[in-house]
């Protein structure tokens, strides 16, 4: 019985382009699915994703939920005898689903390239512009060092991330529906008297996200495992922080408690912030380090790589910065800076459904999803 294949050339170059330029090189050894520790028995990945993207089968990869059940640690691609890299084709995959889950299209287009950078700068950096020159004419307030002199926080700071979380929410639903629709039509369904989605996302997020247990199960990066748990966590502690600061401003607004800012240097909730700060920068050490030793015939870096990397460093390093420059009572540098922690912040979280920081997500419902079809070796 033969089956008839219409390669689609085009979409070969994109994952070529997208970082998976060495996929040409394999000659299905079978290498890579033996020696992943990830990989079930049964249709194991990667080497049936080389076959699908050497003949430029894009209905079987767009719709394969193992590109999301791969966490990246490269173990396939050091022992592939041929340098073809496996881990960088399930890594460009995985960013052209960025590219094309989320709507808009063109904000998946140009978190794609680092020639459309200065765009995605521009667009926080010219907001948050109009708003210190509504309030201060562009000029630095006199007195006590307060951000909100400059960006008030109910007028301006508020509702611009209010909107910017609501449209990030429902983009995620949107492509978080799209991604679960295309795993039914490749013909993933749910067995009968499997966890509702609910729980298996629970038990997911339970078991695995908070325990990064899979990224221990990669022998040759355990930086990587570390690394990304103290990113996770630190990220987790601020997420925490903002959370109690901003509930407790909206309910000094209605004179439930008194709260102000800023906050005294031992006031408990800083100095919890200061330490989820300092664990974020000592993961970001560790990852960036590995990006920085990767071998070039191994592994490859990518934009989307580089730009998460690079966004949450800026954000990290603005945030301790305009602390710091507050303390010191140098307005000018510490508004300025504040001002630039803002556009990166926004950077980080308006573009977050099409950045790689995205796989947080899809992932997860991936992994629980997994659970629902009793995908073996991943499903437990």
């Amino acid at each position: 019985m033969s089956t008839r294949i219409d390669p689609d050339v085009q979409f070969i170059r994109e994952m070529q382009a997208a970082g998976g330029e060495s996929l040409k090189k394999c000659y299905q050894c079978a290498t890579c699915s033996v020696i992943c520790p990830l990989s079930p028995e049964e249709t194991p990945f990667p080497r049936k994703e080389m076959v699908w993207a050497q003949w430029g089968m894009k209905d079987k990869l767009v719709n394969d939920i193992d590109i999301w059940l791969c966490h990246n640690c490269g173990e396939c691609s050091d022992y592939c005898p041929r340098g073809a890299k496996p881990g960088d084709l399930l890594a460009a995959l995985r960013n052209t689903a960025y590219k094309s889950l989320a709507r808009p299209a063109i904000l998946g287009e140009w978190m794609s390239s680092a020639k459309y950078l200065p765009v995605l700068f521009a667009i926080p950096a010219i907001l948050f512009l109009i708003v210190w020159a509504i309030t201060t004419g562009l000029t630095i307030p006199d007195g006590e060092i307060v951000f909100s002199k400059v960006f008030p926080t109910l007028q301006a700071i508020d509702p611009i991330f209010i909107l910017t979380v609501i449209f990030v929410v429902f983009t995620f639903i949107y492509s978080v529906g799209r991604m679960l629709s295309s795993f039914k039509e490749a013909g993933y369904v749910p067995q009968e008297g499997s966890p509702s989605l609910l729980r298996s996302l629970y038990d997911v997020i339970k078991e695995q996200i908070l325990t990064h247990v899979k990224f221990k199960d990669c022998e040759t990066n355990q930086e990587r495992y570390t690394g990304h748990l103290l990113v996770f966590y630190g990220f987790v502690g601020l997420f925490l922080v903002t959370a109690f600061v901003a509930t407790a401003y909206w309910m000094n607004i209605f004179g439930i408690v008194d709260f102000a800012t800023p906050m005294a240097m031992w006031n408990p909730v800083k100095i919890f912030a200061n330490i989820a700060g300092i664990a974020l920068i000592v993961g970001l050490v560790y990852m960036t380090r590995m990006r920085l030793n990767i071998d070039p015939k191994k592994t490859v870096n990518s934009f989307y790589d580089w730009y998460l990397l690079g966004v949450i460093w800026a954000v990290v390093i603005t945030g301790f910065l305009a602390q710091i420059f507050r303390l010191a009572d140098a307005a000018a540098l510490a508004y300025i800076v504040y001002y630039l922690h803002l556009v990166t912040v926004f950077m980080l979280f308006a573009y977050l459904p099409w950045s790689k920081l995205a796989h947080l997500v899809y992932r997860t419902v991936a992994l629980a999803y997994a659970r629902q079809i009793g995908r073996k070796g991943l499903s437990e």
